[in-house]
């Protein structure tokens, strides 16, 4: 299995497809989720060309669980959650379905069930989402 740079999240990091963006680095790029199972459902992702897990460099994988690590804090603060989910799948029979290494950070509460899969969000809320995460991120 190779990478496919034409993947919708290289698409993202090159501008050639919009998002929401939050957060990005030298290393790692975040943005939310248009299809968030939570309020705050981000995504992140390497910089650098990487398929999944089973093929990322350790140094894609320490740049990328350093930014969760930023940002789940930050998702906190922001929706004032009270626990984080992080997700990551690898190849089809592991649930992937973009084929660029990406951690999701779910913000979550106690007694909430994440949302179904695969329900479109509204845009304008995702940009109140992702406004309200770069202020908590400026006040952190």
């Amino acid at each position: 299995m190779s990478y496919d740079p034409e993947n919708i999240f290289a698409k993202i990091l090159r501008g050639d497809l919009p998002c929401h963006k939050v957060y990005e680095d030298d290393e790692t790029f975040v943005f939310l989720d248009i299809m968030p199972r939570s309020d705050g459902h981000m995504l992140v992702i390497p910089k650098t060309p990487a398929r999944n897990m089973l093929d990322a460099s350790p140094a894609q994988l320490a740049a990328c669980l350093a930014t969760v690590q930023k940002m789940s804090h930050v998702a906190l603060r922001a929706f004032d959650a009270q626990g984080i989910t992080l997700q990551q799948f690898n190849e089809d029979a592991g649930g992937q379905e973009v084929y660029h290494l990406h951690f999701h950070v779910l913000p979550r509460y106690e007694g909430v069930s994440p949302r179904p899969p695969g329900q479109m969000a509204d845009q304008d809320l995702l940009k109140t989402h992702a406004d309200k995460m770069r202020a908590a991120l400026d006040a952190g």
